[in-house]
């Protein structure tokens, strides 16, 4: 479908591992920020200083644009909505804990237990989580939304060595069980992050017929 690479922003592992097979099953070659050449930057940590996770996404892709030589570029920006705390952690999920010298599963471990302390004696604890997904290339842009409905766990009830970030709280309605206990495959049948990057697939393959 391409011909040239199509550069994966992210530097999470866990993404990276959900997001291969769904561009190899659509026949589009990708790299990720290492194999384009990409050292890290501290500039990459204020790329999301927006609101909505759409605006937070185009910017990632905008400007990882502008440091590969035009190629096309996806980049996304999700996070968790939990209701009783009016839309927390939301566009703040990967630093909510303010942990900023944690990482990884380290830093993983400090928002879970953070956002667990907050709901507390909570009875409702509805959540879901958000993706937006970007695509970009030098003069073309798009961006659409994936959403899973669900529920926060009782601490003891966090299992699954499956996902990543807030997976092992979180208990999809649709699945019935935590992200993290789901393969990667049913995983993506239902997360926010499959739905939003198939949408991203199928509107960009519309808009290819196009022209």
């Amino acid at each position: 479908m391409n011909e040239r690479p199509w550069v994966l922003a992210t530097r999470n592992a866990g993404k990276l591992r959900e997001l291969r097979p769904l561009f190899s099953n659509a026949g589009i070659a990708v790299i990720d920020l290492r194999e384009a050449g990409l050292e890290e930057s501290p500039e990459e940590d204020a790329l999301e200083c927006f609101e909505t996770f759409e605006e937070n996404a185009l910017a990632k892709a905008r400007w990882f644009v502008t440091r590969t030589g035009g190629l096309p570029v996806v980049a996304d920006d999700s996070g968790l909505e939990v209701i009783a705390l009016r839309g927390a952690p939301g566009v703040h999920s990967k630093r909510w804990s303010g942990r900023a010298d944690l990482a990884g599963a380290a830093l993983d471990a400090a928002n879970n237990a953070l956002l667990l302390e907050r709901l507390r004696g909570v009875r409702d604890r509805r959540a879901r989580f958000v993706c937006a997904a970007a695509w970009c290339d030098a003069s073309r842009e798009l961006v659409v939304r994936g959403e899973v409905p669900g529920t926060i766990v009782e601490p003891d009830d966090a299992r699954g060595g499956q996902g990543f970030g807030y997976d092992p709280i979180f208990r999809s309605d649709e699945l019935a069980m935590t992200l993290a206990e789901a393969t990667v495959a049913a995983k993506q049948s239902v997360s926010h992050r499959g739905r939003a990057f198939r949408e991203l697939l199928a509107r960009l393959g519309q808009l290819t017929d196009r022209h």
